[in-house]
């Protein structure tokens, strides 16, 4: 069962739902980090941008100082380009003219070259503002290129001055050795030429914490993603657990209410021999109680009879089906119809054994009132033969009898052997009559009788027996009983049976009890007779409803097999429970029939 839950709960983690998990969660995921990424290029691009911005601040502020407070020339305003292009992260320091040519340079061997980056600026006003471009420098290393329109003296650019005051830096002695240059570049007016200056700085730190930036926001999404769809597969798991949790509830409380419920009694052992299941039949029929059963080992608690089936199991291997003679807690023998099994487990694991019992007594009960309803129908017949045959010529014996009896009114030797001859006759037609009685089906008269009328009526008739007995009478009946249908006068020919049964166990006084019950539900009614005489031996017990069946010396043996034979007729049945010396109880149990109509 374990197994199967697991099972269960993959099985409801679908590839589909995994997939639309993902297409789910990876659209937001991706957008964030692609969003994170973009974050972190713009503030890395700000961070180059502002120390650009800040080191071309520092120079003009160098510059302007050294131009109007020391009154530096181009020599010194050239150092100062190459110590500041010293700092970390700076590839070079540029200023050109407006045509891209390099006045100076923080290497000094590229002064008067083509600035190669400044050919993809525009020059004009707006490049007064801060630019700024990645470029690529020496050794296609890259670059973040930072420029603006160079003026350390606002109308008045520094080396426009130097030059017009005959202190131009190193390099062509005239304006004409200046390639690509035009005489108008360098006037002799207090304005000099427009000048930029560029920034380039080193994008390797930059690269390589873009790099780490996009490797760990790439980290975070995988992650995020990951536990994302941990968290769906979770609540799919969830849903799923619950799901199978409540089936499992289910099969597990209808399992139990079957095997609770279960008409026979059911026992099952685990692996190490303790009782794993025990319904009620199972407690009903042998005795044991539960706290007893799962108390102590099965081999301890449970019937030898019942638990040597473990042997067979072992050795054979299948089920094993047995007819047992149990002895119950009680000390008494019931005997059951057991079906055994192995029970294995999905690796074949040996999980313990199942016993299923029946009750066989009710089974032999009946099979003994079939078998008696056999040779009753059969004897039967033969006595309504017999009968019919005999009757003819008692009543000639009888005829005769009289007869001679009256003949012989002066012998009165001969005349008491006449009137003995036509007494036993007598009792002879009287037996015969009975024995018809008890051939010929019965035809009953059904109708509501009011039981409380019937059985005070049916007492009257002993009344005068118990009492010269010194027996007592007692009665419990319900003063709301409802009317049942019955045939009267049948039912009141079995309680006089009854009665004087009980009468003739109680020699000496005792106690004849009459009491009765209803069971609306089942539309029943229960009488039940009962006293304390000397009771019925137990070996005769199974005999005592079969014709010609006595203990008494002056019994014909057909009292209690009409009575038998009466409650048949009308659908009901008769129990005895007896035990020498204490006393006997008959029940006998009517089911409402029909009304107003003759059952034959």
């Amino acid at each position: 069962m374990k197994n199967e839950r697991k099972k269960y709960l993959w099985l409801s983690l679908t590839p589909w739902a995994i997939l639309a998990g993902l297409a789910v969660l990876a659209p937001i995921v991706f957008f964030l980090a692609n969003k994170s990424i973009q974050e972190d290029k713009e503030s890395l691009t700000r961070l180059m941008v502002e120390k650009g911005a800040a080191l071309i601040r520092s120079f003009e502020a160098g510059a302007r100082t050294g131009m109007m407070g020391m009154g530096w020339g181009g020599a010194q305003l050239q150092q100062l380009l190459v110590e500041t292009a010293k700092q970390p992260d700076i590839l070079y320091l540029v200023v050109t003219d407006a045509e891209g040519f390099a006045v100076a340079h923080s290497d000094p061997d590229r002064i008067r070259k083509r600035h190669e980056p400044a050919s993809q600026v525009v020059f004009g006003e707006e490049s007064e503002k801060l630019r700024w471009h990645q470029v690529k420098a020496e050794e296609n290393t890259a670059a973040f290129e930072v420029y603006k329109l160079f003026k350390p003296i606002r109308g008045l650019p520094a080396w426009g001055r130097m030059r017009h005051h005959g202190m131009m830096m190193r390099g062509p002695a005239s304006r004409r050795d200046w390639p690509g240059r035009s005489q108008e570049n360098f006037g002799d007016d207090a304005v000099g030429p427009a000048l930029y200056i560029f920034v380039g700085l080193d994008m390797s730190a930059m690269e390589s914490a873009r790099v780490e930036a996009r490797r760990h926001t790439i980290a975070m999404a995988i992650g995020v993603l990951l536990i994302g769809l941990t968290v769906l597969a979770s609540l799919f798991l969830a849903q799923g657990y619950k799901l199978a949790s409540r089936t499992l509830a289910k099969v597990r409380a209808f399992s139990d209410q079957v095997v609770e419920n279960l008409p026979m009694g059911l026992i099952a052992t685990d692996e190490n021999g303790n009782v794993a299941a025990y319904n009620q039949t199972a407690e009903a029929i042998l005795g044991i109680s539960s706290d007893t059963v799962f108390a102590g080992s099965a081999a301890k608690v449970l019937p030898q009879e019942l638990w040597q089936l473990t042997e067979r199991l072992e050795n054979k291997g299948t089920v094993v089906e047995e007819e047992l003679e149990c002895q119950t807690a009680s000390g008494t023998g019931v005997p059951l119809r057991v079906s055994g099994a192995v029970l294995h487990g999905e690796d074949e694991g040996f999980l313990g054994f199942v016993f299923i019992f029946r009750d066989l007594v009710e089974v032999r009960r009946l099979q003994q009132e079939v078998e008696r309803s056999k040779r009753l129908a059969s004897l039967g017949s033969l006595a309504a033969g017999v009968a019919h045959e005999i009757r003819n010529p008692l009543s000639s014996v009888k005829g005769f009898a009289t007869y001679f009896r009256d003949r012989l009114k002066d012998s009165p030797r001969d005349r008491d052997t006449a009137t003995t001859m036509i007494q036993e006759v007598e009792r002879l037609d009287r037996v015969i009559g009975q024995l018809l009685e008890f051939a010929r089906p019965s035809t009953l008269k059904i109708k509501p009788v009011r039981i409380n009328d019937l059985i005070q009526h049916s007492l009257k008739l002993i009344e005068g027996d118990a009492r010269s007995k010194g027996i007592e009478v007692k009665v419990d009946i319900p003063l709301d009983l409802p009317d049942v249908p019955m045939d009267g006068d049948r039912i009141n020919q079995v309680l006089l049976n009854l009665y004087l049964n009980g009468l003739q166990a109680m020699d000496g006084g005792g106690l004849l009890e009459v009491k009765v019950s209803r069971d609306d539900v089942r539309k029943l009614t229960t009488i039940t007779v009962s006293d304390n005489g000397r009771g019925i031996e137990a070996a005769d017990q199974e005999r005592i409803f079969d014709p010609y069946f006595t203990t008494k010396p002056d019994g014909t043996g057909l009292g209690l097999a009409i009575v038998h034979k009466i409650l048949d007729a009308h659908g009901g049945s008769i129990k005895v429970r007896s035990q020498t010396t204490e006393g006997t109880a008959v029940t006998i149990t009517l089911p409402d029939g029909e009304e107003e109509q003759d059952r034959g």
